[in-house]
């Protein structure tokens, strides 16, 4: 049966996280939405999404296909639920759907709008990313449930004496190296991946999951809960921050309650405030509505698109949103939205002119040995022909 993650609503008020991406290609925990369900299935996977990015994420039709919802992260009871559903029939929740399974036929004319004859509504606690908040918001749930599911009957990879380990909730895959440094798991599980390197003098309060090939540079202070994608490199001091592939922030600054994308890179000495002054509610800008919304939280600090990126010793206010490649410098505090393919700062932003923007990520793929290809290359002038509207300079 094939398993194809579909976007509803989710991936507009999410944005400007899914200009680049389904929403189950979101990660929070340790692995992405897509790859927990794969992981439970012990299925491969494709993505039914917006058209221009299915070039990147194309979806692959079966015989037989179980349609997920790619918003809403998996649990024993869902899965149970989902097991059950008979084909031509689907699974609600809260007036959403979750999941169908469908023939080829049906599969082909799949909408997420589309209404199916018998539907079944689940009841139970489940967890699901409606905006970039939930993201964080969410992540200690999720990187717990990730642990268990990763680490089940298996033993962890041996780490240096000169570590001091705090409880039992730690795990190390092989090739992981740390030294000199202390994980306190007490408040939740600690992740090393494979290939992952602590340099000396860290401290780590759980929890954190460091996925394959990152690293933590010395005297780092990051508390839970937290995760770094694959390829980041990461100092100062992180709280509550979920960063994705490829990303850095590698010197002293503060980020906290935050979402970093892909290929962002946040300069020496930056900071983000994730409370108000006067302690009050924080609001981020919404993409559907135009406006601020009211996020429910107290602490709240940045969210930030792909390829987006920020000079020294900048300063990034409560509840700040930075879209897709924009790159942000100068001094004082940029606007609290920063519009996709911005260049600038607090008193003067302008086009980031897409040949420009395709220069910068050329080089910073060549440094990890990647290729800027032609897919990637559309994907992105769709993005910023989509965003035109927002930068009103």
């Amino acid at each position: 049966m094939a398993i194809i993650f579909f976007d509803d609503h989710a991936h507009q008020t999410l944005l400007p996280l899914t200009y680049t991406r389904p929403v189950a290609n979101l990660r929070i925990g340790i692995l992405t939405i897509a790859e927990k369900w794969a992981k439970h299935l012990q299925a491969d996977f494709s993505y039914h999404t917006q058209p221009y990015l299915q070039g990147k994420f194309p979806v692959q039709i079966n015989a037989e296909n179980l349609f997920i919802n790619g918003s809403f992260c998996p649990n024993p009871r869902l899965l149970e639920a989902i097991d059950k559903l008979p084909t031509g029939e689907g699974l609600h929740y809260k007036g959403r759907l979750i999941a169908v399974k469908l023939n080829e036929v049906s599969a082909r004319e799949f909408s997420a709008q589309k209404q199916f004859d018998r539907v079944h509504d689940y009841i139970e606690d489940i967890i699901y990313i409606k905006h970039p908040e939930d993201i964080f918001r969410n992540n200690g749930i999720e990187l717990q449930r990730d642990f268990d599911l990763l680490t089940q009957g298996r033993s962890s990879a041996a780490i240096s004496q000169t570590n001091t380990i705090i409880g039992d909730n730690f795990f190390a895959e092989e090739g992981a190296v740390a030294e000199c440094s202390t994980f306190n798991t007490k408040s939740g599980p600690i992740y090393l991946g494979t290939d992952t390197e602590v340099w000396e003098g860290t401290h780590i309060r759980g929890a954190l999951a460091l996925c394959n090939n990152s690293q933590i540079k010395m005297g780092a202070k990051i508390y839970g809960a937290t995760t770094i994608g694959p390829y980041c490199r990461v100092g100062g001091e992180i709280n509550n921050a979920v960063l994705w592939g490829y990303s850095s922030k590698g010197h002293e600054g503060y980020l906290g309650n935050a979402v970093l994308g892909e290929w962002c890179n946040i300069g020496a000495d930056s900071n983000n405030s994730n409370l108000k002054n006067n302690y009050t509610e924080v609001k981020l800008w919404d993409y559907t509505t135009q406006h601020f919304r009211p996020t429910g939280l107290q602490f709240c600090g940045l969210i930030m698109a792909d390829h987006a990126k920020c000079g020294i010793n900048t300063m990034f206010n409560t509840g700040t949103v930075v879209g897709v490649s924009a790159n942000v410098f100068g001094a004082g505090y940029p606007r609290n939205y920063v519009p996709d393919f911005s260049w600038g700062g607090a008193h003067h932003l302008e086009v980031y002119k897409l040949d420009k923007v395709f220069e910068t990520i050329e080089r910073v793929y060549a440094r990890r040995d990647k290729h800027f290809d032609e897919t990637e290359k559309l994907l992105l002038q769709e993005v910023f022909n989509l965003t035109q509207p927002y930068r009103r300079f």
